[in-house]
């Protein structure tokens, strides 16, 4: 299997697999930044057998201070989380969205960190599903408890590599950052009161790594925006956002190419809330 394959799944593979009736966790992560709940439009229509999982509420620990606006969760809490989800040792799983694979990168990201090894994000999302003519069904779905066990309790120090804000800023990987370009240089900051970006990191949105169609680009298609920002997918690479959430669907895009990149999990939330710290307007030459 090749790496885009150990990242994504496309939906006619998914379809065949729900037909086949082998064990199988599907999870619905739907997730924007002004739409945070998107547990109505769940209910409304949903891939067969999926369950509905909240980023803000069970892919992020708000009893954590001091690591930005959506700090990762404990081990323990998603733990919890993943056996409420049904998600049983052994069980791919396969974790999907209907916006631009955020809250499908955030899950994979986090459930990766957490040791699970087969967790696809569904290539496309939710529109892919339906326009492949994929069978809908509505309602909630109430999964038998799972037994999956999360061997690693910080996920901060688990199965990926993160970056501290003191990492983030040492100048020691090649840093991106995966905001709107308008956030990255500092003059339209809607979310955190303070606009710029760390010192020395490249802008390379999130939603470039997407097709019209929201697929995932090609090695070719993410090896050019990578070359086009000077960045070499050979040596260390970063990537933050606002909050460590859009962020992961850039490491998801390096990880379906084969490379791996670490997270600044509390991102520019995190970096711009510590006063004293740098900060960067403009555009990175």
């Amino acid at each position: 299997m090749n790496s885009r394959d150990t990242v994504l799944i496309a939906p006619a593979e998914l379809a065949d697999r729900i037909r086949a009736g082998g064990p199988l966790a599907i999870l619905d992560v739907r997730w924007r930044l002004d739409v945070p709940d998107g547990r109505p439009a769940y209910l409304d229509g949903h891939i067969p057998g999926a369950v509905y999982v909240s980023l803000d509420d069970e892919l992020t620990d708000h009893s954590t201070t001091g690591r930005g606006r959506h700090p990762l969760p404990s081990g323990d809490k998603l733990q919890e989380a993943l056996r409420s989800w049904g998600v049983r040792e052994g069980v791919p799983v396969v974790v999907y969205d209907d916006w631009n694979r955020a809250g499908s990168g955030r899950a994979w990201w986090v459930l990766t960190a957490a040791g699970l090894s087969d967790v696809r994000i569904l290539d496309g999302g939710w529109a892919a599903w339906v326009a492949s003519g994929g069978a809908v069904e509505t309602g909630a779905v109430d999964p038998q408890p799972g037994n999956v066990t999360v061997p690693q309790r910080d996920l901060y120090a688990g199965s990926r590599p993160t970056l501290t804000a003191e990492q983030a800023g040492a100048g020691d990987v090649a840093l991106l950052d995966a905001r709107a370009p308008e956030r990255y240089s500092g003059d339209s900051e809607t979310v955190d009161p303070v606009g710029g970006h760390i010192p020395g990191a490249k802008n390379l949105p999130f939603a470039t790594l997407l097709t019209a169609d929201g697929t995932f680009l090609d090695d070719a298609g993410l090896a050019r925006m990578l070359s086009e920002r000077g960045i070499d997918p050979a040596v260390p690479v970063g990537a933050y956002c606002g909050s460590g959430v859009t962020a992961t669907v850039v490491i998801a895009a390096l990880a379906a190419a084969g490379h791996e990149a670490a997270l600044f999990p509390g991102s520019w939330s995190e970096w711009s809330s510590e006063p004293g710290r740098p900060v960067a307007r403009g555009v990175e030459a």
